[in-house]
């Protein structure tokens, strides 16, 4: 026979079990709160003496004693009257004698005192002795001793233990076994590619040599049959590696806009948590959720946070150890994982293990440098395509412009040009836009409140005019782009734009020895000019002397050491610092070296200007009234001069 439904019936409700332990709690709480207070109201303080009095009139039952005090029971015949009498009301400390109605409920305490005559005496008066005193315990004390624990407990997984297991993927109403399973779970996202990348190869420029690779691994992934026809097997994975703000993420992204298939990504920080075996736990969730959906991508980005090579120096299982462990399994196992194509990215190669590196796992290395000048060309013609345009827009000079920048900088700077075009009023971005965003972004925002004084923005004129004049006077140097006495935001006070011709790939010992002079150039204006020196050249000694150190201790550049290498770069990608690999006292000597070269190229620098004075002092005055001057300005100043 069928259930019938019966609309009208009223649903079952759950039961709040911590709304009903809560209310338990809190009447446990008052009832013995009662108790004690009743407790307390029964038990009176006397005097030694008085205790005495009681035993010798017969009115003690028994007694109870310990090394502190003595209680005493009177007996339940005992005259009430006799005991008013023996406890006078001022000699009663908790209350008086008219308060004692009934003698057998009253607990009367003393002191213990070192009296040898007691025992004799309470013999005498037939008092029961009791060593110990036995503790007045209620119904209400042992049910609280219980309650109140399992009170603390629940409240304490309510809400500590359960909100850490929903932060640790046990979700909403998972419970503690949904908590619990919810640790290792991965947490990968699973991208639609057709509406949340929005990106393809097109919105990728400057990276032609990694996009083709990545290219090929997309298509194998369309067709695999072409490649597997001819023998060809699918690559496993495929590193990326390159400078921070080079557009690792940005061709990831693309790929997972190219492929349409299923695309997880997720940081290496997201495998290592505070529990032990966790990131493991994710790595195998993550490649066992891969599997039911091949063809499918997984990218890894920052994968040096749990691919760092392991500690072979002493014994160590921990968390980032095991979690390396279980990616390089799956990774390349006894399992085939076909139809899966792992992606990574990073900007510190030389820490990754080897394990992590090899073919097998990581098929190919992919070097996503920094782009040429071409490259900047491309990127920045992508991001214009967002803005409008004036016609004057040299794409090229902008590119020229800005040598050694990443991808994200041209693409900050494209928008620091709209962004200032709109508030110049214009529809359009202009080239002085871009020119000066370029500034914008590398030396920072002009800072119109600092206001120097006549002969500090005299030092400063001189001393960018001395950059421009020795640069414009030596034969490998580079051309002059613009000289600025305008304060900016990131400390400098002036500066001297210097723009190669060309894109430069190898220079020469005479084209760093230029560079050296001319970084040295601000410096000896000064002194020509005004026999001081000032901090102001701190910025362009730093930058000579490293120069000056690169040329003896890695490019073979010194008489005294010739083509022998005495250091090696470190973090390539990042800081570019710069190990030693020689003793302390070659070290010293290539100190000496390095001094040597600074002292030769400051000489030349001051010979220079001291032999064309006239015009740095014309430039200089021109600089001081103007604040700014182009490149062809000052070349028609110096030709003039």
């Amino acid at each position: 026979m069928s259930e019938h439904h019966n609309p009208d019936a009223e649903p079952k409700k759950k039961i709040n079990w911590f709304i009903i332990l809560i209310v338990l709690f809190l009447l446990t709480f008052g009832l013995n709160l009662i108790n004690m207070h009743q407790g307390s109201s029964a038990s009176f303080q006397i005097s030694y003496d008085q205790f005495l009095d009681l035993v010798e009139a017969g009115l003690v039952d028994q007694v109870y004693m310990n090394d502190d005090q003595i209680r005493i029971a009177l007996r339940d015949d005992a005259d009430v009257n006799r005991v008013s009498s023996i406890l006078s009301p001022a000699s009663v400390q908790n209350a008086s004698a008219r308060e004692i109605t009934l003698p057998r409920t009253v607990i009367l305490y003393t002191g213990r005192v070192d009296d040898p005559q007691l025992v004799s005496a309470l013999r005498s008066g037939k008092v029961r002795i009791y060593e110990e005193i036995p503790e007045q315990t209620s119904i209400f004390s042992v049910i609280a001793s219980w309650l109140v624990p399992m009170a603390v407990m629940y409240l304490l997984y309510f809400f500590i233990f359960r909100m850490l297991m929903k932060r640790a993927g046990g979700g909403e109403g998972g419970g503690f076994l949904g908590g619990i399973s919810g640790i290792g779970k991965s947490k990968a996202k699973v991208y639609n590619v057709e509406k949340n990348t929005g990106i393809t190869f097109r919105d990728v420029a400057g990276q032609d040599e990694a996009k083709e690779s990545l290219e090929e691994m997309v298509d194998y992934l369309k067709n695999p049959k072409k490649y597997q026809n001819i023998g060809a097997r699918q690559p496993k994975g495929a590193l990326l590696v390159g400078p921070p703000g080079t557009g690792k993420t940005l061709l990831a992204k693309a790929v997972a806009g190219e492929a349409g298939v299923p695309f997880y990504h997720l940081t290496g920080s997201e495998f290592v948590e505070m529990f032990v075996g966790v990131g493991a736990s994710r790595v195998r969730d993550l490649f066992q959720t891969a599997k039911k959906n091949t063809p499918c991508i997984i990218f890894i980005d920052e994968i040096d946070a749990i691919g760092k090579k392991r500690d072979v120096q002493m014994a160590t299982n921990d968390e980032r150890e095991q979690t390396l462990n279980q990616l390089l399994a799956e990774m390349d196992g006894f399992e085939t994982n076909g139809g899966i194509i792992v992606l990574a990215a990073t900007n510190r190669p030389e820490v990754l293990d080897q394990a992590l590196l090899r073919p097998g796992r990581f098929d190919r290395r992919i070097i996503v440098e920094k782009p040429d000048l071409s490259g900047r060309e491309s990127i920045l013609a992508v991001h214009s395509k967002k803005v409008t345009l004036a016609p004057d827009v040299d794409l090229h000079e902008i590119a020229l412009s800005t040598s050694g920048a990443s991808g994200a900088d041209l693409a900050n700077i494209v928008n620091e040009g709209a962004l200032r075009a709109v508030r110049m009023n214009r529809t359009a971005v202009s080239q002085a836009d871009l020119m000066e965003s370029v500034e914008t972004v590398f030396a920072g925002k002009e800072k119109k409140d600092r206001v120097l004084s006549p002969k500090e923005r005299q030092l400063v004129a001189y001393h960018e005019v001395g950059h421009a004049l020795v640069s414009a006077l030596q034969k490998n140097a580079q051309p002059v782009q613009k000289i600025t006495i305008v304060p900016r935001t990131m400390g400098s006070l002036g500066y001297t734009m210097s723009v190669p011709e060309e894109e430069r790939y190898l220079l020469t010992k005479e084209e760093l020895i230029a560079q050296i002079t001319m970084l040295l150039g601000g410096r000896a204006a000064e002194i020509v000019r005004f026999g001081a020196e000032t901090t102001g050249a701190a910025n362009d000694i730093e930058r000579a002397t490293d120069l000056a150190r690169k040329m003896v201790t890695q490019y073979g550049m010194s008489d005294q050491f010739g083509s022998m290498g005495l250091a090696s770069t470190q973090n390539q990608y990042l800081d570019g610092r710069n190990v030693s690999t020689c003793s302390e006292a070659t070290n010293a000597q290539a100190d000496e070296a390095v001094r040597q070269i600074l002292a030769r190229c400051q000489r030349d620098a001051e010979e220079l200007l001291r032999s064309h004075s006239d015009s740095l002092d014309a430039i200089a005055n021109t600089l001081l009234e103007k604040e700014n001057i182009s490149g062809k300005e000052f070349m028609e100043l110096l030709k003039a001069s």
